[in-house]
């Protein structure tokens, strides 16, 4: 019998959780497709930017990635109490990335309009709603499958189901798992064999260190560069 999603995402237990999907038909994220001949590469680069912008706008981390020819992996980090401690018009700003102004109550607490105290507590929930989905796994997938979905859609000239039903979750409950989760999805191209080198597994977080590490390595004398990728770091679970 298959599980609630919620049941499988505990935060009380784990903050960092690794994500899969896969695409349900025969289209590919990237590659080559032998039954139509195209090249679908440049769809990795909608994953990566899509999945980026999304930790912009999240309390959402990204520990590692790969994105693989029909499937991509993401181990994530969930900062709950980041997103508890943001201000109400922070919530908002990061809210409105993602989606079109137009909430009438937000609005006018925007507008430094005084509420009452029925819209007030109307408002209060919008806003722990809103405030909620940005720590929440289910709603950042959604978020970036919908998306790439639509996108492929558009391109293929087609539509209907682009993702195989739900995206899987595993917890990763202790540093050794964190750590051999993000080995075992850096080393993903190599295995599959389509890369011989770390250096050369595209749109992986390992190549992407390793780019931001050897630049900063000829820039050592200038700024570091910022990685958009969270470091892990060995530490108690909390």
């Amino acid at each position: 019998m298959t599980r609630a999603r919620k049941s499988l995402i505990d935060l009380s237990a784990t903050p960092y959780y690794h994500l899969i999907a896969r695409c349900v038909r025969r289209a590919f994220l990237c590659g080559n497709d032998k039954y139509s001949g195209k090249n679908f590469d440049h769809r990795r680069k909608w994953l990566v930017k899509r999945m980026k912008l999304l930790s912009d706008v999240f309390a959402i981390d990204i520990a590692a990635y790969a994105i693989m020819s029909n499937h991509y992996h993401i181990v994530v980090k969930v900062n709950k109490n980041k997103a508890l401690d943001w201000s109400v018009e922070e919530v908002i700003r990061r809210s409105y990335k993602l989606y079109k102004r137009g909430e009438p109550l937000v609005e006018r607490f925007l507008n430094g309009e005084k509420l009452n105290e029925a819209s007030l507590h109307i408002f209060s929930g919008i806003i722990a709603t809103w405030r909620a989905r940005l720590y929440d796994i289910s709603w950042y997938m959604k978020n970036l499958n919908e998306y790439i979905a639509r996108q492929a859609n558009k391109e293929d000239n087609c539509t209907g189901k682009y993702w195989e039903g739900r995206y899987k979750s595993q917890a990763l409950l202790d540093d050794k798992a964190i750590l051999s989760c993000m080995a075992y999805v850096d080393l993903n191209p190599i295995r599959a064999k389509v890369a011989t080198e770390l250096k050369n597994s595209d749109f992986t977080s390992i190549q992407e260190r390793i780019h931001n590490y050897k630049n900063t390595a000829e820039n050592s004398k200038q700024s570091i560069q910022k990685t958009e990728l969270f470091e892990h770091k060995s530490q108690p679970m909390q």
